[in-house]
């Protein structure tokens, strides 16, 4: 392994995307965002301008040519402000960009990733389910053809959905043959939310608050063949999809999250530790607090290493399921330790709302559990590895 500087178009992009946080995103703004749930569609449309969402989109289709190492960097920079423009990004670039190009069909591709690559659609997951977490393949919601193969009827709850009330479709995953072998029973649906049959039912979450999510319930829904993802002759192949490529990206979005939320931390613990004074001189100079916020430094930047080798591994093609299982896992645990410590610098202003950090800890807090656990990228890896049990 070499170590060699980040390529000039990385470091530009950063360069732009922090200039851009900093004019379109101030905290003053942000605690308007988070007090609503939500997120600017006026900014966003404003960040799109700037190419990003065309990272994970080929330029046959208007993108900017796959880059997946500049992506994950665009999610870190938006994320250092919140996750109000990282959010709605990933769920245009990487839910979007990443799955319709990596298994839609021809006619998908041609119809979606252009707007995508614009940044006019976003996308919801449809996996989890009210008695169905990390089991994916024992999903209940089912799907059959109807019309002589024409048409699919979906039927069914999901649950955490979230972005149902504003994306424009759900990648909805359902149980396509009920008496099938396992992981050759499944498929990925593209339901558009406007659909017939879809209602919804809000639910309460502390963080990732860009966005409320929702119990979505499918009954009849009716949608052509085409609306599968890779077409009709893509019946009963959604695993593949499921736990391919698709599966490592959405590890380096969660792990890029977490990176970019963690800094925030750190910034703000950093910048407080040196203005804040007791017993005659700023806390930053007390041992107590310079070890605390050395260490978090120091484990932030092995989580800088840990999430770009996994990234550079996707961009490359390589394989990359342990690498990215174990980004995931250590970006997302050592996460947390990063946030309480930075939370504990700043005492009970931690907890207040004149600062971000409690907002921030609230989100690094459901990092291991988003994404796919902690435990399940133990026994990915263990599994991987070909360890015997």
């Amino acid at each position: 392994m070499y170590f060699a500087d980040e390529p000039e178009h990385i470091t530009m992009l950063r360069d732009s995307l922090r200039r851009f946080t900093e004019q379109e995103a101030p905290r003053e703004r942000r605690q308007e965002w988070q007090a609503a749930q939500t997120w600017p569609r006026d900014v966003f449309a404003k960040l799109a301008e700037l190419g990003v969402c065309g990272l994970t989109v080929a330029e046959e289709f208007g993108g900017q040519g796959q880059d997946w190492y500049a992506a994950t960097a665009v999610i870190e920079e938006l994320s250092r402000a919140g996750t109000y423009l990282c959010g709605p990004f990933i769920q245009c670039a990487f839910y979007g960009g990443g799955n319709i190009s990596e298994s839609g069909s021809p006619a998908q591709k041609t119809e979606l990733l252009p707007k995508i690559a614009a940044g006019e659609l976003h996308f919801a997951y449809g996996l989890s389910e009210p008695d169905t977490g990390g089991d994916l393949a024992n999903v209940k919601t089912r799907a059959h053809l109807e019309d002589d193969g024409h048409t699919v009827v979906i039927n069914g709850t999901k649950r955490w959905c979230t972005g149902a009330d504003w994306a424009d479709y759900i990648f909805c995953f359902v149980n396509s043959d009920p008496d099938g072998e396992k992981y050759r029973n499944l498929s990925m649906i593209l339901v558009p939310t406007d659909a017939p049959g879809i209602t919804r039912q809000q639910l309460s979450h502390r963080n990732l608050v860009y966005s409320h999510s929702f119990d979505v319930y499918f009954d009849d829904v009716r949608l052509p063949a085409e609306n599968i993802l890779g077409g009709p002759d893509a019946w009963n192949q959604g695993w593949r999809g499921l736990a391919g490529r698709s599966l490592d990206v959405e590890k380096i979005e969660v792990a890029a999250m977490t990176f970019g939320l963690a800094q925030a931390a750190v910034e703000e613990a950093w910048e407080y530790a040196q203005q804040r004074r007791q017993f005659g001189k700023v806390i930053s100079g007390h041992q107590a607090v310079r070890h605390e916020l050395v260490e978090a430094r120091t484990k932030l930047e092995a989580c800088r290493h840990m999430l770009y080798h996994a990234a550079w591994l996707v961009d490359q093609g390589r394989p990359a399921s342990v690498e990215t299982s174990m980004a995931k896992l250590f970006v997302a645990d050592v996460g947390v330790e990063i946030g309480m410590a930075c939370q504990r610098i700043l005492g009970a202003y931690g907890l207040s709302e004149e600062f971000d950090m409690a907002q921030t800890v609230m989100d690094l807090i459901g990092m291991p559990i988003v994404g796919g656990s902690s435990h399940m990228q133990k026994n990915n890896i263990a599994n991987r590895l070909g360890l015997a049990g």
